[in-house]
Order: C-alpha cells, then sequence, then structure tokens
C-alpha cells in the first residue's frame, strides 16, 4: 500500500535517518519503536505528507486514504461535538452536492451529441458509483457509537467543542479519523489522553475494523494487544521485525549482544593490525604488508552497536520519614461545582506503605480529590492527614513549575543529598539528559523533556506519601520501566492516578474507581479489577 524507498532526513547538519526503505502492506498493525529523538514522530509526519524529507520516496496509490492523528492539535471552534466529529463526512457531502450540481446542469444543456455533454455524463457516472458504493445510512449511529466508546457522554455531544480542554478536543479528531475508514491509520501517541475504558475501546476498534496501522505509543500494554509488527528507528537505521512488541524486546536483546561480539572481535583485529604497523613500520622488508594493513584500516567500517541499554539502572527513592497509620482518611467527601456534582460521599483510609490507583473516565473527579488531599480546592466532608505525612505532589501541569533558568544537571543538583550525588550523572542518563543535554536550560526543553526533569526532581525529595497524576504520559518505555521499578521500592505512600495499565501492573494493589459520581474501593490489582469490570459490563451491549 505505502512504498517507503532511501529515505534520508537531515537537518541542522544532523543525520536524523539515512537511505531507509519498507513497505506498509493492507493488515499490518505496525508499532514504531525507538528512544525519544530517534525519529519517529518525523517519520509518521512524513508518511501522512505533512512533512517532506532529504532525499528518497513515499509511494502511496491514488485511492489510498491516509488518516494521521500528531501529537498535538490545532483545533476550530464553533461547532457541536456531534457536528465536528460529522466532519469526517464533509467529502461525501461535498461529492452528493456535485453530484446534484451535474444533474441539474445535464437537465438544462441540449448538446446531446457533442464531447463536453459526453465527458459531463462520464462524470456524473463515476461520481455517482463511488458515493453510491459507500453506505451513508448508519452515519449519524456510526458517529454517536465511536464518540461514546472514546468516553462521551449522549447528552455531551451536542455541547460545542470550545467546552471541552485539549485531551477532549484530541478524541474527537481520532473519532473523525476511525469514521473515515481510513486504509492506513497514523497514531502518535493515542492514549496519551484516553482513560482505561477508552483505550479497550479503541484497542477492540483498531483489532477487528482499521485496516493498516502505524502507531508510536509508550503504553506497552496498548502496543502488545494491537500490533503485529515492530519497526525500531535507532541511530538513524531501522530494524523491521515480523514480531509483536514483547517478542522484538528478545530479539533486540539477542541483537545486541551479536553486535557487541562482533564490535569486540574487530576492535581486538584493529587494535593487532596497528601493534603490527607500529612494530614494522621502519622495516624496509615489511613495507608493503605495512602499506596494505593502514589502506585496510582506512577502509574498514567500523561495527556499531546500539544505544546502551541502561534499564538495569536502579533509581532508589531516599529513604521516607515514619509517618503515622493512615496518612490519609476520607469522610463523606464530595465536591460540586454549582449544580454539577462531581463524587459526592467519599469514604476510605490509605493505610501507610499502601501503593494505591485512582482509575475511571476523565472527568470523574480523579484529580479533583487529589487537589482536595492537597488542599487546593474546598470540599464537603472531612479529609484528614495524618502524624508526620510529608506530601510531595506531581500534577499534570508540574513541568511548567520548573525554574527556567536552571540548566537540567543545577535543577537536580540543587535538591540531590547524600549518596545520590554520586549518581545524578547516571539518573540525568536513565531519563535520558545525558552528556550536553545536561547543560542545556530548563527553558529551550520540549514539554516531554520538562516532564522527565520534573518526575526526576521528585524521586529525590524525601517524603512519605507521594501522589503522581498520569506521570508516564512523555515518558519512553526504558524510562518508565525505571521509575516503575523505583516506586515498587519506594517505602512510603503511593497514590497514583493513571490509565497506563501496563505500569499499574505489578505496581498497585488496591483500585479506587471514580465514576457516576461515586468512589468505590477495590481490593485488588489492576488487572483483577479490570477482569471484573468486564464480567459487569458484559450485559452492556453498546459499550461491548
Amino acid at each position: 500500500m505505502i512504498s517507503v524507498d532511501g529515505l534520508t532526513v537531515e537537518f541542522g547538519g544532523t543525520t536524523l535517518f539515512k537511505d531507509i526503505s519498507f513497505q506498509i502492506n493492507e493488515k499490518d498493525r505496525i508499532a514504531l519503536m525507538g528512544k525519544n529523538g530517534a525519529g519517529k514522530s518525523t517519520l509518521l509526519k512524513i508518511l501522512a505528507g505533512v512533512r517532506s524529507a532529504s532525499r528518497g520516496s513515499v509511494s502511496v496509490p491514488k485511492d489510498c486514504v491516509v488518516a494521521y492523528l500528531p501529537q498535538h492539535l490545532m483545533t476550530e471552534d464553533g461547532r457541536t461535538v456531534r457536528e465536528e466529529a460529522s466532519q469526517a463526512f464533509a467529502h461525501l457531502m461535498e461529492t452528493e452536492a456535485e453530484i446534484n450540481r451535474l444533474n441539474d446542469e445535464l437537465a438544462v444543456r441540449t448538446d446531446y451529441e457533442s464531447d463536453d455533454y459526453m465527458a459531463l455524463i462520464e462524470k456524473v457516472s463515476e461520481l455517482s458509483e463511488k458515493f453510491y458504493a459507500i453506505d451513508m445510512t448508519h452515519f449519524e449511529e456510526d458517529v454517536e457509537k465511536t464518540l461514546m466508546g472514546l468516553g462521551f457522554e449522549r447528552e455531551q455531544l451536542d455541547s460545542p467543542t470550545s467546552e471541552f480542554s485539549g485531551g477532549w478536543r484530541m478524541r474527537i479528531e481520532l473519532a473523525k479519523l476511525l469514521l473515515k475508514n481510513p486504509d492506513v491509520l497514523l497514531l502518535d501517541e493515542p492514549t496519551n489522553h484516553l482513560d482505561i475504558e477508552s483505550i479497550l475501546w479503541l484497542e477492540e476498534f483498531i483489532k477487528t475494523s482499521a485496516k493498516a496501522v502505524v502507531v508510536i505509543s509508550h503504553d506497552r500494554r496498548f502496543v502488545d494487544a494491537i500490533t503485529t509488527r515492530t519497526i525500531e528507528v535507532t541511530m538513524g537505521r531501522i530494524y523491521d521485525y515480523k514480531a509483536t512488541y514483547s517478542h522484538y524486546l528478545e530479539l533486540r536483546k539477542e541483537r545486541r549482544e551479536q553486535q557487541q561480539k562482533q564490535y569486540e572481535e574487530q576492535q581486538k583485529m584493529i587494535q593487532e593490525t596497528k601493534d603490527f604497523i607500529e612494530r614494522f613500520k621502519g622495516t624496509y622488508s615489511k613495507t608493503l604488508q605495512v602499506q596494505s594493513r593502514v589502506k585496510m584500516l582506512e577502509k574498514l567500517e567500523i561495527i556499531e552497536v546500539d544505544e546502551e541499554d541502561t534499564s538495569a539502572l536502579r533509581l532508589k527513592f531516599p529513604p521516607s520519614p515514619r509517618s503515622g497509620t493512615y496518612p490519609v482518611q476520607v469522610d463523606g467527601v464530595g465536591k460540586s461545582y454549582g449544580d454539577h456534582v462531581v463524587f459526592q460521599n467519599a469514604s476510605f483510609m490509605i493505610e501507610r506503605g499502601e501503593k494505591i490507583a485512582f482509575v475511571g473516565r476523565n472527568g470523574e473527579g480523579k484529580s479533583t480529590l487529589v487537589k482536595c488531599i492537597m488542599g487546593e480546592i474546598p470540599f464537603d466532608g472531612q479529609l484528614t492527614l495524618g502524624h508526620n505525612v510529608q506530601v510531595a505532589y506531581f500534577a499534570q501541569n508540574q513541568a511548567s513549575l520548573l525554574d527556567e533558568n536552571l540548566t537540567v544537571f543545577q535543577t537536580i543538583d540543587d535538591i540531590a543529598k547524600g549518596d545520590v550525588r554520586l549518581k545524578i550523572r547516571d539518573m540525568l542518563g536513565a531519563f535520558m539528559f545525558g552528556g550536553e543535554e545536561s547543560t542545556k536550560k530548563v527553558k529551550v526543553l520540549s514539554g516531554g523533556e520538562r516532564t522527565r526533569l520534573a518526575i526526576l526532581k521528585l524521586l529525590l525529595e524525601p517524603v512519605n506519601l507521594l501522589i503522581l497524576d498520569e506521570p508516564t504520559n512523555h515518558l519512553d518505555l526504558k524510562t518508565k520501566d525505571i521509575l516503575k521499578q523505583a516506586l515498587k521500592d519506594y517505602d512510603g505512600t503511593l497514590i497514583l492516578v493513571s490509565h497506563d495499565r501496563d505500569f499499574l501492573d505489578g505496581l498497585v494493589t488496591k483500585v479506587y474507581e471514580f465514576g457516576h459520581k461515586r468512589v468505590r474501593e477495590h481490593l485488588c490489582g489492576i488487572n483483577e479489577f479490570l477482569e471484573n469490570k468486564k464480567m459487569e459490563n458484559l450485559h452492556d451491549i453498546e459499550r461491548k
């Protein structure tokens, strides 16, 4: 379907990737993997036709529909949610209007024998054939089903788009793409703005209804569930595996070990050759042999080993000061904005050392309850923090609170204490701030880079209640693994607001579900919770 041939991208004297070629075939479900900055999003933009390569070509068949969801959108206001999603069919409505216009023209013309008249008839026939081949009878139903699958309530569908946050607008855009029934769907971090239920719905849609899909995502469970092929972008080239993400990781490890072995053998040979040259360079009888070896070294292509895997690096929180037995006690707590009740009568106690997850659809009150715990907003009922509770809070806007005039290194150096100071460089490397990156000023960092730095800063503060609101949105899989291990080892109390099932799996032992203005406690991990939810929802045909 799409053929990529000899693609090269260069900018600012740097080659992002060079001479890469591959094909996207019908029914391919491809995960585009690689570390941040490897060029994944750039490659997706080139496939979508919104960016050009320095050299090479991308061939797309004329009638192939390609739909692209970028990470960041510029959206317009002026329509309702339903109207905006229905724009997916705008081209069909335009085609229908064009058919009607041409039929009106045919009705008044009398030059039946002319070439012009025959050309007009052919055009009407061609457009009509395409138009009537598409089943438009259920399009309103499809719009509603898709929007509700992505988390909208039926009563929200006729609200103006201007009432919704960027994350919800991203969902409307995603709905439009899915409704177009594209031949190739290009998705850049589609799960960042979705809750768990919507992610499960999108997974099911991609597996059962989508044609070819190329996705960039740091949600391992999502990637594993939907993809059958993995293309890794690394060090300016690609590796193409007919394998799921998990299987690709095993194959990649084997490849790297092989590269390392070949690299070491080559380095040994180079050193032996250099020793020979050095030893005999003044010896007349060995002149030809010396020259031959010099030329061989000049022509030698050095074996490269892919980026070092730092996932073995362990980050450790400083020991947390001891708090009271129940760091958080919630009794009959509720929050309303005017007539709108977010949740009511929430009552539970969190024990010292517990690791819990707040889950549920967006807008049901997860972040609101966190703000109540932090004392940032007024609420009904009683909420008590226990003895000697010291809180660190990672909000979704945390990145914007960093001091822009400090460098990355200074930001961490200012708060690191004790033995941790010896490992600052390692920690910065694990969070992709190695080498020159650590000397960058915070003001020049991207949103994703600031998020990573804010999380790393939080890891170094000695606290006993850690509250993280969607901490993994901008983290790549390797960094997420490092953070997850650090949180597993953390000896304080943890509250996690997250939609990332893989991140929560094995980390939390209790789930608080937000929905229908209530907060329900589930004494189990995330997988058991989701299995139970599936059983509860079996009767719900629409959601199924």
